[in-house]
């Protein structure tokens, strides 16, 4: 590698890169899959989250699926307008408002899920299942380990000239 020297440095490198190369590859396919039912994946973490766990607010959603406050107001005003989805305030804590299915937004997300899942299993099948549960405890640690450097400031480049 141009200008790094440093051998863990190069393997950290080479291991991002088929990390990137990896996850670009299974949510293009995810997001194909997803089209056909005018879907993004986003949308669809926020349908399959409000199934699995209950109503949520905004900030739930957006720690759940990973998007900004802003993003996450988008994506449930389009679910929204499609009917998919209803914001309902909490009666004890009228400054929170939940997002929760509607029945057409249930019946769209208990349908498709199922799929979705054996989309994602499809595309994970080049490992055995001994192999994914190892790819996800390696996840699970590189993310939490990440998540604790987030503060860290990196260098990014050559300082400007003078």
């Amino acid at each position: 590698m141009h200008g790094v020297t440093d051998p863990a440095v190069q393997e950290a490198v080479r291991a991002y890169v088929k990390l990137l190369r990896a996850s670009r590859a299974v949510v293009m396919r995810m997001e194909k899959a997803l089209a056909s039912h005018d879907l993004t994946t986003t949308q669809l973490g926020v349908l399959e989250a409000i199934l699995h766990k209950g109503p949520l607010t905004h900030r739930e959603l957006g720690r759940k699926v990973l998007t900004s406050a802003g993003n996450m107001t988008d994506v449930v005003d389009k679910l929204q307008a499609r009917g998919l989805v209803r914001r309902v305030r909490d009666p004890l804590d009228r400054r929170l408002v939940r997002v929760e299915l509607t029945d057409a937004g249930l019946t769209l997300i208990r349908g498709l899920f199922p799929h979705h899942a054996a989309d994602i299993a499809a595309a994970m099948a080049g490992l055995s299942s001994a192999e994914l549960r190892q790819l996800g405890e390696l996840l699970r640690r590189l993310g939490m380990q990440a998540a604790r450097g987030q503060d860290a400031v990196a260098l990014v480049g050559p300082p400007p000239a003078a």
